[in-house]
């Protein structure tokens, strides 16, 4: 903003300084700007997703890339636009938490999808854990603890054809201006919020 330009929204505040004085007038406020904000989302996942640009972390093409190939193979195998988002997403997790990088992918996810596409991202990293877990020491069928879940086979499909295939550095993928119109599509109705009426929800 220029300098001495007039923010439009400033006098758009809640006026409590602690929330057990604030009023509907207050919250009302806090929710519009909550609105206006949620409706960014997707642009913030595309800045976020920029991050992963140039990180190999010692695999042959970046994690960008990756993330870029498995959303690129799931669309091109007919995948409905809510999966191919979760494939393109599934990683997002590697900046903040390279630990536990599916459980922040899931929960970025989770207000968005089905409950279905969700477990998929949120177990992924054990599923695919199949394909190398050995190599470190560690267990490759950890994932066997979920057999007879309603969404095993599901998961596991999504690491062997998609994920575990992924690092291709000959592989065509779509560049990632191509997902943006199905990520604003998938990420800005969500499905489920603690901030939402039940009945909204459902």
């Amino acid at each position: 903003m220029a300098d001495g330009a007039v923010d439009p929204h400033a006098h758009d505040r809640a006026k409590f300084h602690a929330m057990v004085d604030g009023t509907a007038e207050d919250w009302a406020i806090i929710a519009n700007a909550s609105m206006e904000f949620g409706r960014d989302l997707p642009q913030r996942l595309i800045a976020h997703l920029n991050l992963l640009k140039g990180d190999c972390g010692g695999f042959a093409i970046d994690r960008l890339e990756h993330s870029l190939q498995t959303a690129t193979r799931a669309h091109q195998a007919g995948e409905d636009e809510e999966y191919v988002v979760c494939a393109l997403l599934h990683d997002i997790g590697d900046i903040l938490g390279p630990r536990n990088h599916a459980d922040i992918a899931a929960a970025i996810l989770q207000p968005f999808v089905s409950e279905r596409n969700h477990w998929m991202v949120a177990h992924h990293a054990i599923f695919q854990g199949y394909y190398f877990f050995h190599h470190l020491g560690l267990d490759r069928n950890l994932r066997d603890q979920f057999r007879g879940h309603p969404d095993f086979e599901y998961t596991a499909k999504f690491c062997h054809v998609y994920d575990q295939e992924a690092f291709d550095p000959s592989f065509e993928s779509m560049p990632l201006e191509a997902f943006e119109p199905m990520l604003g599509r998938v990420m800005s109705v969500p499905k489920r919020s603690i901030y939402m009426p039940a009945r909204a929800a459902e």
